[in-house]
């Protein structure tokens, strides 16, 4: 962490250093708190609303009011979870081709009926925090696989997706690189079309759907094969995100 100095902005020009200043002078008049961030925070912040200053702080100044209350002991433990984690629905694989974390959640491992929605953003929060900590120096975006192999209506649980959704935009801004939305069946179109207005324009570019003959092929543009998960046909075994994090 660096709260006071100016960070490493790597691929910023001077237009977007001198916003990251002005922007860090005008929230930490208005919450102390931001002095412990660096400027490769508030850079995302100011990327994911187009360099406008004005928006870029009120973002994030809801953000830091957000995590003061979902997150009052500034991590969420694994007991905090227990529910979600014996699910076994979320693990990290690997890196990309561009050195970004892969994460791959099983989507049919999730029920509605078992879900207590306090919980479950406790735990998104929890496996957002997991894969950003594992985003090597230089790199801020992580990519994900969304296996819904065997997804069902018993799975389907639109209030979660869009909670996690929330999650993910508002607090975690310019994380996400791409999500590579496998074995998809036709039924989970239907919640997809009331998911897609939920999620933000630079956002709708990130989800790719991956037709299953052309999986394997889809995969390696992106991914090595010694990065690959065994179960397609990789070299590395599945990590469940809690081990991933010990």
């Amino acid at each position: 962490m660096d709260p006071q100095g100016n960070g490493d902005l790597t691929g910023s020009d001077d237009n977007e250093r001198k916003k990251v200043a002005l922007l860090r002078s005008l929230v930490e008049r208005q919450d102390p708190a931001a002095q412990e961030v660096d400027n490769l925070m508030l850079r995302r912040f100011l990327r994911a609303r187009d360099l406008d200053i004005e928006k870029a702080s009120g973002m994030f100044l809801k953000y830091l009011k957000w995590r003061r209350e979902a997150v009052p002991n500034r991590f969420i433990s694994d007991a905090e979870v227990q529910n979600e984690l014996i699910q076994k629905k979320v693990f990290m694989q690997g890196f990309d081709k561009m050195g970004r974390p892969i994460v791959v959640c099983f989507a049919a491992r999730h029920h509605r009926s078992k879900r207590d929605m306090d919980e479950f953003k406790r735990f998104v929060v929890y496996v957002l925090d997991n894969i950003c900590a594992r985003i090597p120096s230089g790199h801020e975006k992580f990519v994900g696989i969304a296996d819904l192999q065997g997804w069902g209506y018993s799975n389907c649980d639109i209030r979660a997706y869009i909670a996690a959704l929330d999650i993910l935009q508002n607090n975690y801004p310019e994380r996400l690189g791409k999500v590579l939305l496998i074995h998809v069946p036709y039924i989970f179109m239907k919640a997809w079309k009331i998911i897609y207005p939920f999620i933000d324009d630079n956002t709708k570019k990130k989800f790719v759907f991956v037709e299953d003959k052309k999986l394997r092929a889809t995969l390696l543009e992106d991914m090595d094969e010694s990065q690959l998960p065994e179960i397609y046909g990789g070299k590395l075994p599945l990590v469940s995100i809690e081990d991933s994090a010990n």
